[in-house]
């Protein structure tokens, strides 16, 4: 177990889910990941931000959607920062897009969306009251990132200048070339090429959660409304996954680790 109540700049810190229904998406991952649901109202903006917590430390949060979010849920990556403004500096510097100029979460951190040079959206968070989640690489907790881009060394050139992740190529992948970021020399993150066979997918940074059953957890979330968006995989070395897209939309990715 793997309990985090701080986060080493450059590191992924936390994660949330922006969504069309909050009432049926924390239905469907309480039920998934046996998280229980706090809601927190958002100062005085009638907003209710919901963190999931399992055995009483957060894992990671979700949220409705506001007409001006646009249609498509999502899950929202964040890597922690000693400096938000500077990072989004560094970050224009290197050819980025700012989606959203660093502001201050009320007393949590202070916040800011970036678009990479190859159309990716990160965020990044620079803790003050919150430093992210107090558990990760456990059962049920976020343990893995992936980057799906079509320009692998614009993406490596703009993370690693940004965050001083190193970057190594790595055969864990069966299906063709796969990056591996480390961030302080500790893998945190992998890339991969998006595939002519993928479609029109967008750039974007996906995330995994660990199960204790790969096969298991599909099931479960099928049942609760969710659906596959490809069988599962095994990967030798790694552990078994499969890609799930919940009821509104969003897409994640479940794991049972080999190790």
């Amino acid at each position: 177990m793997t309990t985090a109540m701080k986060h080493d700049p450059g590191a992924f810190c936390w994660a949330d889910l922006a969504t069309t229904d909050a009432e049926g998406a924390k239905a469907f991952y309480t039920g998934l990941l046996g998280w229980t649901p706090i809601d927190m109202p958002v100062g005085d903006t009638g907003m209710l931000y919901s963190m999931m917590t399992k055995d009483g430390k957060n894992v990671c949060a979700m949220y409705q959607m506001t007409p001006d979010m646009g249609p498509h849920p999502c899950w929202n990556n964040y890597v922690s920062v000693e400096n938000a403004d500077e990072s989004v500096e560094r970050a224009r510097q290197l050819g980025g897009t700012v989606l959203m100029p660093p502001a201050d979460v009320l007393e949590a951190g202070r916040m800011a969306v970036l678009q990479d040079p190859t159309g990716a959206v990160i965020s990044i968070w620079q803790p003050k009251a919150h430093a992210g989640a107090e558990v990760m690489g456990e059962l049920n907790s976020l343990c893995w990132h992936e980057l799906y881009t079509r320009d692998t060394g614009a993406a490596s050139a703009f993370y690693s200048g940004l965050f001083g992740w190193t970057v190594k190529d790595s055969a864990a992948n069966p299906d063709g070339a796969y990056t591996e970021f480390s961030n302080n020399g500790r893998p945190i993150a992998g890339m991969l090429e998006i595939r002519e066979e993928w479609g029109d997918m967008p750039p974007n940074w996906s995330l995994y959660f660990s199960v204790a059953d790969c096969d298991g957890a599909l099931k479960k979330a099928e049942e609760l409304g969710g659906s596959r968006v490809m069988p599962p995989m095994d990967i030798e070395g790694i552990g078994r996954l499969v890609f799930i897209k919940d009821p509104q939309g969003a897409y994640f990715a479940v794991i049972r680790l080999a190790f």
